[in-house]
């Protein structure tokens, strides 16, 4: 094979899969860029069966021309490349029906509740790990392999981990994986720097060894998240009042969309003080605004919990980190159940700028523990603080 001749000797039993031999059939799930092209290379090499997958999630005619985005039509066309250049067959599922309800609706409707979304998490969840899993399943594959950074340990049972590379690490967006989805779970890039990965990508002779990663929301032509949802939900634009929470009207806006918790700059007002998003009422088409220090909250209730490790540790609350941003740094916390799905967490210090509609997760260490979805329960009405 070509790529036997390498500058980088790396041990072929680092990217052994735990539980599955050499030989035995494997499922990579494949979206063009460069971390699930290696992945797939990686599996080859180290000896797997390997068969691609790639799921056709919108209208990539419409999409071809667009960069820093995932599963668009370029990129499909790059990961049949890599899979004929490495010998694996490669297949294109037709998901846009399923990923326009799952995952384009429930964006556009978060938006319109005054929420944060983040499409990625809840794609790898009603789509990625769901039915690319069971096609992978359906395949006789023993393992879906993906080319997120995040690790996986076979302990008494399956655990998921930080990358090793913390600046590079997905765990937060993949904190919905069940336990069952994990037991099936590989991810061989998680103890790899990015670096390491383009240069797998390059001794591989991948064209996409120097394809930039994807950056924006897929579906989501130049970033425009108000032009999406306009065009999807009429009226979603309509205007209404900026107002302080000292129950003084500032100005106008043309969409709350348009708004997000913590958000300070464009927010067409001018005021003496710095001025933040504090709180958005979408019945009322209202943005409510303040100083960050109305950003401060010291407890939040999460729903649509995912337990990774027992619930039973939590009834009296395990103090852990948490995450409530993926660009967050993790802090510490108390997170105690009050239900089945439903969590409640108190920082050790006010977090600030925290969101409706974005995840909570939780860490100990590096082990990822569960995660839940924040609700709106922790703001108080700011017209009662008038």
């Amino acid at each position: 094979m070509p790529y036997t001749n390498l500058s980088i000797k790396i041990p072929q039993k680092h990217f052994t899969l735990e539980g599955v031999s050499p030989g035995e059939r494997i499922a990579v799930a494949m979206s063009g860029g460069v971390d699930s092209s290696v992945a797939a290379a990686l599996m080859v090499e180290a000896g797997y069966n390997v068969v691609g997958i790639t799921l056709q999630l919108y209208d990539h005619g419409a999409m071809i021309n667009k960069k820093g985005a995932c599963c668009a039509g370029q990129d499909i066309y790059d990961a049949r490349t890599v899979a004929d250049k490495m010998g694996f067959p490669h297949y294109v599922l037709d998901y846009e029906s399923v990923f326009r309800e799952k995952v384009i609706d429930d964006f556009v409707d978060s938006y319109l509740q005054g929420e944060t979304p983040i499409p990625c998490v809840r794609c790898n969840q009603q789509v990625k790990f769901k039915d690319l899993l069971q096609t992978a399943r359906d395949l006789d594959a023993k393992a879906l392999v993906t080319g997120h950074y995040v690790q996986r340990f076979e302990k008494e049972r399956a655990e998921l981990h930080r990358a090793l590379d913390h600046s590079r690490d997905q765990s937060y967006f993949l904190f919905t994986t069940t336990q069952a989805q994990l037991d099936y779970l590989r991810f061989p890039l998680g103890g790899l720097p990015k670096h390491e990965t383009r240069e797998h990508a390059a001794r591989f002779g991948l064209t996409v060894a120097e394809k930039p990663d994807s950056q924006d929301i897929c579906f989501v032509p130049n970033g425009s998240y108000a032009n999406l949802v306009s065009k999807l939900r009429p009226g979603a634009l309509d205007a209404g009042d900026i107002i302080h929470i000292n129950g003084t009207v500032l100005g106008r806006h043309e969409g709350i969309i348009n708004y997000t918790i913590g958000q300070r700059k464009g927010l067409g007002v001018s005021a003496p003080e710095p001025l933040y998003v504090i709180r958005l009422n979408p019945i009322k088409h209202q943005v409510w605004v303040g100083p960050k220090e109305a950003l401060a909250v010291n407890t939040i209730h999460l729903k649509e919990m995912n337990w990774l490790r027992g619930l039973e540790h939590f009834r009296d609350g395990l103090r852990c980190m948490v995450k409530v941003r993926s660009t967050h740094s993790p802090v510490h916390a108390t997170v105690t159940v009050t239900g089945p799905t439903c969590a409640k967490v108190t920082f050790e210090n006010a977090e600030y700028g925290v969101a409706s509609g974005q995840a909570c997760v939780f860490y100990e260490n590096d082990q990822v523990l569960g995660g839940g979805w924040i609700t709106s329960e922790h703001l108080q009405q700011p017209e009662e603080q008038s």
